[in-house]
């Protein structure tokens, strides 16, 4: 989140364990650093510290570091101070008062203002060459700042919207403190990718793509085709969990209206075999994201052998995005994987193809801003979210060629009465859930039913590292039910589901 709202102030930012080694920073071009929040507490025997030598390397290059909640406890903890845990935790909005205005973070921030808190620790004495400058009702030491050092520390939470002024005090750090120039866009990073790209694959290499028809594998082949032309060789594969007339409509929006060398691979019957018996989700990615590996290396072996002599097919495009890899990477003690994503964590050790991912450091939203840039059809941008794994995430449970075929249905129902309503721009993903061995009892035809329930998600979100439940027209949930109820066979019960992410994911799996 810390990431999203740098990224929005059109300043470039990457994000780093804290046990990176100063030898690969020392490689980099740094203007500033940020230390995120974090679940410890600095004095737990397995804490998570920043890397031996990061200090040093800060001090001795004069770079301005902003500490974050824990990352401001830790800052404290290295440089003398006292943290503790509180008598009484902070958590949720909080009122920040500014003791001192000249601070340069909290310039053009009112002297009172909504912040919002996240933390059960918090600094009791602040350390040597540090001065507070903003109290809240429970932290007097709520921002702190040595100037000499150019670091400073907030023990509240900017990233998110809760906080009021939380992008003007990143604005103050990257802008002002760091001297960021602000010219991260869309187009020099689609005219960047396509140099790389040209430079590793070379004048006779050849790269295959693996397409969903999704706005990320989408973009990504669209990036691929205009850097490479016809040696980019888009595959889809139809692992018997799309959606419904989901092949032929990708094939029409890519193969005939970008001209993108496509082909439609039928290899249902193989990832449901695969699947028969597996209920684990994290088994259900891996499983998956091992067939994809297998069915894409078959086909470069096929293209390879029509090719001239001397060319080869070397190169696998993916469309893994930031919150793939950052929910995707677990670091022993700053964070906890939430889940493998079938083309991070789930890729097979043994794949032979290298793997090109020219969205791997963008948001969503950036990747429809790219997609605007490169001229892609609304419908390709705009489109809603569909995992890799298709369906079998949608399935609580087994995945059957019937359950998938039931899903599918009801999905396309709930989907197709969203558009027709008018209200599908406004939410950021919709989908239905399958749960198959959940059984209500209900009556048709004056009869008595036991058959499966499905759930409605609708959320809003611009980033997808957080969301909110979409408030559906009870109007149009009822014409969704009664379609799905009365439509599709197995299904007698339909559900809408009201978390928030977090606590809760988008994915139900």
């Amino acid at each position: 989140m810390i990431a999203r709202r740098i990224r929005e102030l059109h300043v470039f930012c990457e994000l780093y364990s804290c046990k990176v080694p100063v030898e690969t920073l020392k490689e980099k071009k740094i203007l500033g650093i940020i230390l995120s929040g974090g679940p410890s507490s600095v004095y737990d025997a397995d804490a998570p510290h920043c890397s031996p030598g990061f200090w040093e390397f800060c001090e001795a290059n004069k770079l301005p570091v902003l500490g974050i909640c824990y990352g401001m406890q830790e800052m404290q903890h290295q440089f003398g101070g006292k943290v503790e845990a509180s008598a009484k935790r902070e958590y949720g909005k909080s009122s920040l008062h500014i003791a001192n205005p000249n601070c340069p973070i909290l310039q053009n921030v009112p002297s009172s203002s909504v912040v919002w808190m996240s933390h059960g620790d918090k600094v009791i004495t602040i350390a040597k060459g540090f001065e507070p400058v903003a109290t809240s009702d429970n932290s007097p030491y709520a921002a702190v700042q040595n100037l000499e050092k150019k670091m400073f520390g907030l023990q509240f939470h900017p990233e998110v919207t809760h906080t009021e002024f939380g992008k003007q005090m990143y604005q103050n750090f990257c802008i002002n403190v760091c001297c960021a120039p602000t010219d991260w866009n869309m187009k020099d990073i689609a005219a960047e990718f396509v140099k790389e790209v040209q430079q590793k694959v070379g004048e006779k290499g050849h790269v295959i793509g693996a397409v969903s028809g999704g706005v990320d594998s989408s973009v990504a082949a669209v990036l691929l085709n205009r850097a490479i032309g016809k040696r980019f060789h888009a595959i889809m594969v139809d692992n018997g969990c799309l959606r419904l007339n989901e092949g032929s409509s990708v094939v029409t929006r890519l193969k005939e209206k970008e001209n993108i060398d496509l082909t439609l691979v039928d290899a249902s019957d193989r990832f449901l075999n695969a699947l028969k018996g597996v209920t684990d989700p994290e088994q259900k990615r891996k499983t998956i994201g091992k067939l994809f590996i297998e069915v894409f290396q078959d086909e470069a072996d096929r293209i390879a052998k029509s090719l001239p002599k001397g060319e080869s097919v070397e190169f696998l495009l993916q469309g893994t995005l930031y919150p793939d890899v950052i929910e995707s990477i677990s670091y022993k003690g700053p964070s906890a994987t939430i889940k493998s994503h079938h083309n991070v964590g789930g890729l097979p050790a043994t794949m032979k193809l290298k793997l090109i991912e020219p969205l791997r450091e963008l948001f969503k939203d950036e990747v429809r801003e790219l997609g605007e840039a490169l001229g892609l059809d609304r419908t390709s941008v705009w489109r809603h979210p569909f995992p890799g794994p298709g369906l079998a995430i949608r399935i609580l449970g087994e995945v059957t060629k019937a359950n998938a075929d039931t899903l599918r249905h009801a999905d396309d129902i709930a989907i197709s009465e969203i558009r027709a309503a008018g209200v599908y721009d406004k939410i950021s993903q919709a989908f239905v859930v399958l749960m198959p061995t959940v059984k209500s009892v209900g009556v048709m035809g004056d009869g008595r039913t036991y058959e499966s329930v499905c759930a409605l998600r609708c959320v809003t979100t611009t980033d997808f590292m957080t969301a909110d439940w979409y408030p559906m027209d009870p109007v149009l949930l009822g014409r969704i039910s009664s379609r799905i109820i009365n439509e599709v066979k197995g299904i007698n019960r339909v559900c809408y589901d009201v978390s928030s992410k977090p606590p809760s994911t988008i994915e139900w799996e």
